[in-house]
């Protein structure tokens, strides 16, 4: 077992008080979605959003809103979602690999990293603009970086990612996916056993160049599970001080049918959030948002 992995087993007890990051994704898919986070930050049900500046929702109306229900929160960040997967276009024109004129679907999008197929310096450069794309709309870096779909810590892309965030965002801080549980409470979910494996990597890296990161993560899910409420006590559980838990609140609307498989199962997960449950779930965890 390596130094980090067993970093990664420590763990507080649930008894002394946390602060973690609720981290609602994809501000910017669809104003149904910016709608529910603005609700929820306004609850103060979450303390974090990530902005997808490609989405078809992130025009300077919708922006201007997320401002200013941010700025009567001041524990309230709001970071860049990286976006490098379908359906959506990037900004830079030279950008590969393309799909249609879009972005490569997910699975096309790993195979190629595993295999080092991708061309990093693309994957930079496509990153620097969205950074920029951010800077322009918000007057300012993005308070942190992650990425949609969980790109970030991909091989090949992690490396551009860091670099692309210490030149552009000097300052700010970046997601990384690994659990901070024991081993065998790991083993369960094969879909969050990839992103630990992956994020092994991406925090040596990040350590590497002096970039700060979440200590542990959790919210990855088989998203046909519907009982979000039990869910979400398991990720206060597993979560220590300082962590970050992603979440994808929203209400469906044409424009999110559109762009993303993912509709009533954020509806859902609105209506838990925004509910006297989640206030008392985080009471009785001795969770705060900060």
């Amino acid at each position: 077992m390596s130094g980090d992995d067993i970093i990664l087993d420590r763990f507080e007890p649930k008894s002394l008080q946390r602060r973690i990051r609720l981290c609602a994704d994809d501000y910017g898919i669809s104003p149904g979605v910016n709608r529910a986070i603005r609700d929820l930050i306004g609850r103060q049900r979450i303390n974090a959003t990530s902005v997808m500046v490609v989405g078809p929702a992130a025009g300077r109306d919708e922006v201007e809103a997320l401002k200013t229900a941010a700025s009567r929160h001041s524990n309230c960040v709001i970071g860049l979602h990286l976006t490098l997967t379908a359906p959506f276009h990037p900004l830079t024109l030279h950008y590969r690999p393309l799909d249609g004129g879009l972005f490569p679907p997910l699975s096309r999008m790993l195979r190629a990293s595993l295999l080092r197929r991708l061309e990093p310096e693309m994957i930079f450069d496509e990153m620097t603009a969205q950074i920029a794309a951010f800077a322009e709309r918000f007057g300012r870096a993005p308070d942190y970086v992650d990425g949609h779909q969980h790109v970030q810590i991909f091989p090949q892309v992690r490396g551009a990612f860091l670099s692309a965030a210490r030149n552009a965002a000097p300052g700010a801080w970046v997601r990384q996916c690994g659990r901070r549980q024991p081993l065998a409470q790991r083993l369960g979910s094969p879909k969050a056993l990839l992103l630990d494996i992956l994020s092994a990597g991406f925090r040596r890296e990040a350590a590497r160049n002096g970039i700060g990161f979440n200590p542990a993560f959790a919210g990855a899910y088989d998203f046909r599970k519907p009982d979000f409420a039990a869910l979400m006590q398991q990720f206060l559980d597993g979560s220590p001080d300082g962590g970050l838990i992603m979440c994808h609140p929203g209400f469906v609307d044409d424009t999110l049918i559109a762009f993303d498989p993912l509709t009533g199962q954020r509806e859902r997960e609105y209506e838990f959030l925004a509910g006297d449950r989640f206030a008392d779930m985080l009471a009785a965890s001795r969770v705060t948002l900060g």
